[in-house]
């Protein structure tokens, strides 16, 4: 009998989870240490930008400054403040994932992620048991597989 008339090849998700330790730990704040960083760059950066921009203006314009080049430099003003407020956010999501990973403890499992990966499913078996899979890792070993591979 022809095995494509008994079986299907799918893809599935696989859950990654890994067994909190120390160096996972530490890795997960240098992680987001580093991301907050970056962000305090960008900020810096599009202030600096947004200064530049209204001085430009400012130094082409007459003096006084007419409703044109006000109104100019408010929309300047607005779309930098409004980009600050996302960096600030997206800063604020990962000084609170700080300290979720500090109030974790040890030994704890916690998801990671997802993967994919494929499977052979045949009829008769049971499809909802074939998809539910997971890894589970300890800095970066794999502990266990658990589910029906």
């Amino acid at each position: 009998m022809d095995d494509a008339n008994t079986s299907l090849l799918l893809k599935r998700p696989i859950t990654l989870k890994v067994i909190v330790t120390t160096e996972w730990k530490q890795e997960a704040q240098q992680t987001l240490q580093a991301q907050i960083a970056q962000i305090d760059d960008q900020m810096q950066q599009l202030e600096m930008q947004g200064q530049r921009a209204i001085a430009e203006i400012q130094r082409q314009s007459i003096s006084p400054p007419g409703p044109q080049v006000t109104e100019q430099i408010d929309n300047i003003q607005i779309q930098v403040n409004q980009k600050k407020s996302e960096f600030l956010e997206r800063k604020n999501q990962f000084l609170q994932q700080m300290q979720q990973v500090q109030l974790v403890e040890l030994d704890q499992e916690i998801a990671q992620g997802q993967m994919e990966g494929f499977f052979r499913i045949e009829k008769g078996e049971n499809l909802i048991k074939k998809l539910n899979v997971e890894i589970v890792v300890r800095n970066g070993v794999v502990e266990e597989i658990r589910g029906d591979i």
